[in-house]
């Protein structure tokens, strides 16, 4: 399968390109950033591209990829809404038009996290936002959309794009694995969970923890 990656400069999205890259399933990965990931490898292409929303649904270089694993984000720390949902609502919406206009069928999966509000009316900004993102995608005619949720998530070894908190807490993953099963996973298993729902007849379209582990 051929797969368009994003946020690959970052720790999810770089910790789903290092298993897209093991895996025999996968030939080929476009990785889709606003600047290089730093790994080299035969199946990795890149497309550098400063603002997502410059993309044209014309865009042949999107063209013939069986799933977009879309791993982009930022931290809503600082943010005010607006400015918020430009990046993560606004970018992700029109990047899922492009790679739709160009794979009509393909799957599409949106990494969103434990906590988002599907209702979009809850106190919280970023989980509101992310529950608008989900349900928008959710309603797009791809082959099939999946949105994660996951926890605290375990870093791939070779990753060298890390979290600042998590070279601190990651440490912790064995121990909170014991107390919170469903709260935790590992990079790998989020990914291997991405790679099955390519070709996978499965039903729910919000993929928790412990539904990533048993894909996985």
């Amino acid at each position: 399968m051929k797969i368009i990656l994003t946020g690959t400069t970052g720790m999810v999205g770089e910790g789903v390109l290092l298993e897209c890259l093991a895996n025999p399933y996968v030939t080929e990965v476009l990785s889709v950033s606003r600047k290089p990931c730093g790994h080299v490898n035969s199946k990795l292409k890149e497309y550098i591209l400063p603002d997502f929303l410059d993309l044209k649904t014309e865009d042949e270089r999107l063209n013939g990829y069986d799933a977009c694993f879309f791993c982009a984000g930022i931290s809503s720390v600082g943010l005010k809404e607006e400015e918020y949902t430009r990046i993560t609502f606004d970018t992700t919406i029109h990047f899922a038009e492009v790679v739709l206009a160009q794979n009509p069928n393909a799957v599409f999966i949106y990494v969103s996290g434990a906590g988002t509000d599907s209702t979009e009316n809850g106190r919280s900004m970023w989980a509101r936002v992310k529950g608008k993102t989900e349900n928008t995608l959710t309603m797009m005619p791809f082959k099939k959309v999946y949105n994660f949720r996951p926890g605290f998530m375990k870093a791939t070894d070779g990753q060298k794009h890390l979290l600042p908190l998590y070279k601190y807490i990651g440490w912790m993953y064995p121990l909170l694995n014991v107390l919170i099963p469903n709260g935790t996973s590992t990079l790998q298993q989020v990914a291997k969970a991405m790679i099955r729902l390519v070709h996978a007849d499965f039903q729910k379209k919000i993929i928790s923890v412990k539904e990533i582990k048993a894909l996985a």
